[in-house]
């Protein structure tokens, strides 16, 4: 059915995952939708033009899907002077309850905040559950677009919309680890795997459960990633901000910067290592955040290298020169950094891992090749990549 025409142009500021999904939906749903990425990614549904803010001057409703607050805030900026008086912006993104009061009593009536519960399959079929807060008046002029997408549910303000949907996705989280730890416990107890999901998926994290067996079997997974670990590990961060309540870890990771996202990505990856794989890349990551050099000494092999760019000149060295480059005291920006494992896989008695590190401006990509030796698995090499 062609939705009403009380918007007659959408764009959709920001076509990642979500995004994507959402720009699609509307345009089944026969709403003009134009987009725009800072990825620069094209889209096979909708016209995706060169910068937001033309975007923005072609539409009567800027919707955006992005990844956090100061992405919102720069995205508004770069707008602000194309949007008409009677321009509507609503904004689906996660962000922490300060930054939606920032928002809304920066836009006025114009805004809608409204972040949704659920991923890209119920964006694509239309069954989101969207937490809307604005003037009624403002909200009557969005509802049409906001139903193309799921159910509406009103809610007082910006900011309890915020909190509402970090304490959804709380929920998630701790399915997850819930998860991961009965994995555990059954594995601890010489269980088969496959035994223990049949009984898991009877109770209440069986809806979870089904949709991860394949990747909790080992199996190709029959659809791509319904969400990132990243953006999980980042609301979580949010909402231990706002509730000054500590994040659930079960993991024993170096840093508050780090626990979420580590922790969270573990989680998301129970079958593919056993806990002992990650015990080097725990102690990697407690010497970064430490800068105790004793804990890169436990995570590698002594005949280890690192290897990489450094200033324009291919370097590799030896894992006491490596310490070397440590005083044995955190950096003083340790709690802005952040560092997340993002994949292990097990080969018999090699594996191989990736890890992402946050350090200020800087973002490096560490790839690991690790090998079981007699007193347990450590690193036998790592090569970096430094992202300009």
């Amino acid at each position: 059915m062609t939705a009403p025409r009380t918007h007659r142009t959408i764009a959709v500021l920001g076509l990642g995952r979500m995004g994507e999904a959402i720009a699609t939906r509307l345009t089944a749903q026969g709403w003009d939708v134009v987009g725009w990425t800072r990825s620069g990614h094209t889209s096979g549904t909708v016209e995706v033009a060169d910068d937001p803010a033309t975007a923005a001057a072609k539409a009567d409703l800027v919707l955006l899907s992005l990844f956090d607050g100061p992405a919102c805030r720069q995205v508004l900026d770069d707008v602000r002077d194309s949007l008409r008086t009677d321009t509507v912006v609503l904004n689906t993104s996660t962000v922490a309850p300060a930054q939606a009061s920032q928002l809304a009593r920066r836009l006025g009536r114009s805004y809608v905040h409204a972040p949704v519960i659920g991923s890209v399959p119920a964006a694509a079929g239309g069954t989101l559950r969207i937490l809307a807060a604005a003037e009624q008046g403002t909200l009557d002029r969005a509802r049409p677009v906001l139903e193309s997408l799921g159910t509406v549910r009103r809610v007082d303000d910006a900011a309890t919309a915020a909190a509402l949907k970090l304490v959804a996705n709380s929920s998630l989280a701790g399915a997850l680890l819930a998860l991961r730890d009965s994995l555990r416990q059954g594995d601890a107890l010489g269980l088969p795997r496959e035994q223990v999901l049949d009984v898991l998926e009877l109770g209440a994290l069986g809806g979870l459960v089904a949709r991860k067996r394949p990747l909790l079997t080992g199996r190709p997974a029959p659809r791509t990633a319904e969400f990132t670990v990243g953006a999980l590990a980042k609301d979580m961060a949010l909402l231990a901000a706002a509730s000054n309540a500590p994040l659930r870890s079960g993991d024993d990771l170096a840093g508050p910067a780090v626990d979420p996202e580590a922790d969270i990505a573990v989680a998301a990856a129970v079958p593919a290592v056993e806990g002992a794989v990650l015990d080097p890349l725990r102690a990697y990551v407690r010497g970064h955040a430490t800068g105790d050099p004793g804990h890169f000494r436990d995570a590698f092999l002594p005949t280890a290298h690192i290897e990489g760019v450094r200033d324009g000149a291919f370097v590799s060295w030896g894992l006491e020169e490596y310490c070397s480059l440590f005083e044995g005291r955190p950096a003083p920006d340790e709690p802005t950094r952040a560092r997340r494992i993002d994949a292990v896989a097990v080969h018999g008695t090699v594996a191989t891992a990736t890890m992402t590190l946050r350090h200020g401006a800087d973002r490096f990509t560490d790839v690991f090749l690790l090998v079981r030796a007699d007193d347990g698995w450590r690193i036998a090499n790592k090569a970096y990549h430094r992202h300009s």
